[in-house]
């Protein structure tokens, strides 16, 4: 999990915390020290409910962050941990551990939610965050599975991290591609697929579609595999970060964070 979580950041990914680029209230050195953070969090996920997990997880961040660095990476990466952790086919296991969420995992993931400062909670929804949980945290991510890409994972048993991120990081890099340009191919496919919705939340849906057009292009330059390609990826990165990396596609970050734990766990990577 260190590793998928520091892998993730340390590739130049469009948009996104980098080792050469930061934001105005996190670094890449706060995403590296919540990277190692998750750890010892996560190495427990056999011994405790989902929830709990998800919100040790983002307690231990918020320790050495001072802002919302891996919000959504908990909730990803916890049922994915425990269903490692019991044995087995690893997503036939993740499918169990989904269907048994209960309403005290979704008391302890509302808890982490809040905890992390993350940005959309002034919405009022059904299924409120900052009210008392009255439904299994599987069905709660049902609710909101339209509108966020990490609680559509939770209903269609991460569907996007093992249909679409972990076979385009194996085809990457089955085609000789180093492990970081892998994983921006892998960001860029993953944008290509289905729009970012922390833009969507932030700037509207017809500006995380014009993201995942953007995607689109760079990957038919030839993205991280020509030198065109990689021209179309430096502007692409530019036309993203400004203005206040409003177009940060982090929630595509946290999916690629998942990817790359699934390959990790199941010895692809």
């Amino acid at each position: 999990a260190q590793l998928a979580c520091v892998l993730e950041v340390g590739a130049e990914k469009p948009g996104n915390i980098t080792p050469s680029h930061d934001f105005h209230d996190t670094s890449y050195e706060d995403m590296v020290r919540s990277a190692i953070a998750v750890g010892p969090e996560l190495a427990r996920a056999g011994e405790r409910a989902v929830g709990e997990t998800v919100l040790a997880v983002v307690e231990a961040s918020r320790r050495v962050a001072p802002a919302n660095t891996n919000l959504g990476i908990a909730l990803l990466l916890a049922p994915v941990a425990k269903a490692a952790l019991d044995g087995g086919p690893l997503r036939a296991r993740l499918s169990a551990t989904l269907r048994a969420l209960d309403v005290a995992d979704a008391r302890a993931a509302y808890a982490a939610i809040r905890l992390s400062g993350a940005s959309g909670l002034h919405e009022r929804v059904e299924h409120d965050v900052r009210s008392e949980p009255a439904v299994g945290l599987r069905d709660a991510m049902a609710s909101a599975a339209e509108r966020d890409s990490v609680a559509s994972e939770y209903v269609t048993d991460f569907a996007l991290t093992f249909e679409t991120g972990v076979p385009a990081l194996v085809a990457a890099l089955g085609d000789g591609l180093a492990v970081r340009e892998a994983i921006v191919e892998l960001h860029l496919r993953l944008l290509d697929r289905v729009p970012d919705t922390l833009i969507a939340r932030k700037g509207g849906a017809g500006a995380a579609a014009r993201v995942s057009a953007g995607a689109r292009e760079v990957l038919a330059a030839g993205g991280v595999r020509t030198a065109a390609g990689r021209r179309a990826l430096r502007s692409f990165d530019a036309s993203l970060r400004e203005p206040g990396n409003a177009l940060n596609p982090g929630t595509t970050a946290d999916l690629v964070t998942a990817a790359l734990f699934v390959a990790l766990v199941e010895g692809m990577l």
